[in-house]
């Protein structure tokens, strides 16, 4: 280790702050940030450190910086900054160089109301960002269909309306505008429509249903029944669009609210923005993992980017798990019942549904990084010591003891490798003995590879509970292969996964890749065996009538069958059929058999 370096990690600050690895030649490897710097910055030189690419870049710090802050938020803000404007290798990239559209409000007399990327700091209000344009669009046209909003360029400055400078165009004669360039609509009137507008944007419908039933009642009034359709229609438009937007009480209001899922190789985080009872801006995001980061880090580092992202100052975060994290004047809260933890579990159901979105278009796009993150998952859920990219599969099959078989499949990145599959005739077992079966074939199977120098898989699954595994683990320990090769067993009733010496079974998600890979190998290992056992059933049925023939040996029946495929046609054939097949003795003796037999009957 570089002297300088040693000194300084004896000399680091107990403060919270943020700390910056840099290599050799001076290139920023990575920023971090941290409650207590001295700990966090010791912790990456302990000799007990997991993860590849942690110790690699570990491997190339030549130098450290740190900045000490007043908290772990001001921390976390100036880790978020320094990432962002050095995009350090080994760091969680946060930034997003997407321009997202927002709803802009101009700031002129009689305001116009239009989606914009860019943002004008000339006083006009902004709304968002939104992370689809389709959202925005319909939250546009809705209000365009209630509201008759100017949607031309005019300067319409007062001394200029007053002056007769504007003559009113198409969309008045059309009824989506009221003329406000010839003072056919009073600027009172639009600034109370431009209220409400505002309103409907953030969520609160409450100004613009008053003002719109006001309309409807006087027009009702006045008996211009036509108009006070149109004014219905328009409430009954601002209403549908309401119960679709409105998710939960309408008391919870101004709220952010974060769900998240991960894998092994990134977090999938979902925002809402609530207000009213309404999701008025929702957005999810996939952050890749650099140096095994928990999910706690990478909840903290997304809200704060997220956050700033949309320009949220609202003072309660609902989040699904507990943080260290203290924001000045902001709750954080994880609720346990009603309507904030539906609001939660919705949060996280988006967040689940968009990383099998991901899942699907790296599958079809990346299907080595599909499978590469798939074994990662397998590795760390099963306690592996390598990437299970080599897995055999075994099962038994037989009918009280009749035909019995084993099956063994194999499996090569997650996928069946068909060529490789293998047919056990157990020889030293006799009748239904499933733990003696496979204590026989796990170590006839691992006794050939060892013999022929075959690669050996990285784990073992058989089917069945701890009796089955004790049997194979029996064999492995007698081989000299026990603890070499993981082995498991997997219980159909409530999909167990067993593991030598451990009573306690280790339960998987439902939806759990891994299960899946597993179920699929057990699965994949019944039906092989299946099908071979009910071959062998069959064969030995109909061999059973043809070993009655005097005289007709085992090769003379296969030779029969194989040429004539059923003791039917076996049955129907000619003399001159079966002689040419087996010779004039055997032909004769097969045809007079079963003729002298019809004859006798």
């Amino acid at each position: 280790m570089n002297p300088d370096l040693e000194l300084q990690l004896k000399t680091l600050p107990s403060e919270p702050g943020v700390y910056r690895y840099y290599d050799k030649n001076g290139q920023l490897l990575y920023v971090g940030k941290a409650k207590h710097l001295k700990k966090r910055v010791l912790s990456y030189f302990n000799k007990n450190l997991s993860g590849y690419r942690t110790k690699i870049m570990v491997g190339k710090i030549h130098r450290l910086e740190t900045t000490i802050v007043p908290s772990e938020y001001d921390a976390l803000l100036l880790e978020n900054n320094l990432i962002k404007e050095h995009q350090p290798f080994y760091n969680v990239m946060l930034k997003d160089d997407k321009s997202y559209p927002w709803i802009c409000i101009k700031n002129e007399n009689f305001p116009r109301i239009f989606l914009t990327r860019t943002i004008v700091k000339d006083g006009s209000e902004y709304f968002g960002p939104y992370a689809k344009v389709r959202p925005a669009k319909v939250l546009l046209d809705t209000i365009k269909h209630i509201y008759k909003i100017r949607t031309c360029n005019l300067n319409l400055a007062p001394a200029k309306i007053a002056e007769g400078k504007y003559k009113v165009c198409l969309e008045y004669h059309i009824k989506n505008c009221e003329g406000p360039c010839e003072m056919l609509e009073s600027k009172d009137d639009y600034d109370q429509k431009i209220d409400a507008i505002r309103g409907i944007i953030k969520g609160d419908f409450r100004q613009a249903k008053d003002y719109l039933v006001k309309q409807m009642m006087k027009f009702a009034e006045n008996l211009e029944f036509e108009n006070a359709h149109i004014i219905k229609e328009r409430i009954d438009l601002l209403e549908n669009y309401q119960h679709k937007h409105t998710v939960v009480n309408p008391n919870i209001d101004d709220v952010d609210v974060f769900g998240m899922t991960s894998d092994e190789t990134a977090a999938y985080i979902n925002y809402f923005k609530i207000q009213n009872g309404n999701i008025i801006q929702s957005f999810t995001t996939e952050i890749k993992k650099i140096l095994e980061e928990s999910d706690e880090d990478m909840l903290e580092e997304a809200m704060i980017e997220i956050r700033q992202k949309f320009n949220s100052d609202s003072k309660e975060i609902l989040i699904p798990f507990h943080l260290t994290l203290e924001i000045p004047n902001v709750k954080l809260i994880v609720p346990k019942v009603g309507d904030k933890k539906r609001i939660v579990e919705l949060s996280e159901k988006n967040a689940k549904e968009y990383r099998i979105e991901k899942l699907k278009q790296v599958q079809s796009v990346d299907p080595e990084r599909h499978t590469n993150r798939i074994m990662a998952e397998m590795q760390k859920l099963l306690r592996i010591p390598t990437e299970p990219r080599h897995i055999e599969g075994f099962d038994n099959s037989n009918i009280q003891g009749s035909n019995p078989v084993s099956a063994c499949v194999v499996f090569k990145n997650g996928k069946p490798s068909k060529a490789d599959y293998r047919i056990f005739h157990p020889k030293t077992v006799e009748g239904a003995n499933d733990f003696a079966t496979m204590e026989e074939v796990i170590h006839r199977r691992y006794k050939r590879l060892l013999d022929e120098n075959e690669p050996l898989p990285q784990l073992i699954l058989i089917d069945g509970g701890k009796g089955q595994l004790s049997s194979a683990v029996k064999s492995l320990k007698l081989l000299g292969l026990y603890g070499k090769i993981t082995i498991i067993g997997i219980a159909k009733r409530l999909e167990e996964i067993y593991f030598p010496e451990d009573s306690i079974p280790l339960y998987l998600d439902k939806k759990s890749e891994t299960l899946k890979i597993l179920q699929r190998v057990r699965d994949e290992s019944h039906r092989f065996g299946v099908k071979h056992h009910r071959t062998r059933r069959k064969n030995s049925t109909i061999k059973s009538e043809l070993e009655e023939i005097p005289g007709i040996g085992e090769k003379a029946i296969e030779l029969l069958l194989s040429k004539l495929k059923s003791v039917k046609r076996v049955k129907e054939s000619s003399r001159e059929t079966l002689e040419e097949i087996l010779g004039k003795n055997r032909g004769g003796l097969v045809w007079e058999y079963f003729n002298d037999n019809e004859k006798g009957a």
